[in-house]
């Protein structure tokens, strides 16, 4: 018994710093060999899920247009805000040059994360960035194309929060990843990498 709550820990813990060493070995790849490298990872796939603007989105149509994606949910007290608020002000310093870039907010607590909800969540942010959600298969479909972890926690009250990578995707117009952002970074870092993204053929 005590030996399976051990394991149990472990895999607790081993999982979010698995997520961080893989983005930490891909932010090193791409110093070293460019975009190239972060193309071979693998990240990122095929979608369709419910949208904040309407009817549904699909990988499909983004082909041909850079985009950014990150995960959270509504809910999230700090992590997710924060993101939000930040890609908000980045893309407001693209200006109209950025106006084909899309910035896609996936919720990884479809339960609670209804369309509605998300468009009242992000309308007090950039109107660039979407909101998607799905069913609880759907969205661990897309969370696994992108490696993304994510895990559910019970509260005392009853109530539950998310634990989950807070990692920010740039994907090519081919939809290949060409980056990587986090919350924490820098403006003019990040405006940086938009501008390379939105450059690239």
């Amino acid at each position: 018994m005590l030996r399976n709550v051990r394991i149990a820990l472990w895999a607790a813990c081993a999982l979010p710093l698995l997520a961080l060493l893989a983005v930490a070995g891909l932010e090193l790849t791409q110093h070293s060999n460019g975009v190239g490298a972060y193309q071979a990872s693998g990240i990122g796939g095929p979608f369709k899920l419910a949208s904040s603007s309407g009817g549904e989105l699909s990988s499909n149509d983004l082909k041909g247009t850079p985009f950014l994606v990150f995960f959270g949910y509504t809910h999230c007290p700090d992590v997710c805000p924060a993101t939000v608020s930040d890609v908000s002000t980045w893309l407001d310093a693209l200006g109209p040059e950025g106006k084909d870039v899309k910035a896609l907010f996936i919720s990884i607590d479809p339960e609670r994360d209804s369309v509605g909800s998300l468009k009242d969540y992000l309308s007090s942010f950039s109107d660039r960035i979407i909101g998607l959600t799905g069913t609880p298969d759907e969205i661990a479909n897309v969370a696994k194309e992108y490696r993304v972890y994510y895990a559910k926690h019970p509260t005392k009250d009853g109530d539950y929060s998310m634990d989950h990578s807070a990692v920010i995707y740039l994907m090519d117009r081919s939809g290949k990843l060409a980056g990587t952002l986090t919350y924490d970074e820098k403006k003019e870092a990040a405006v940086a990498k938009l501008k390379r993204l939105l450059a690239a053929a």
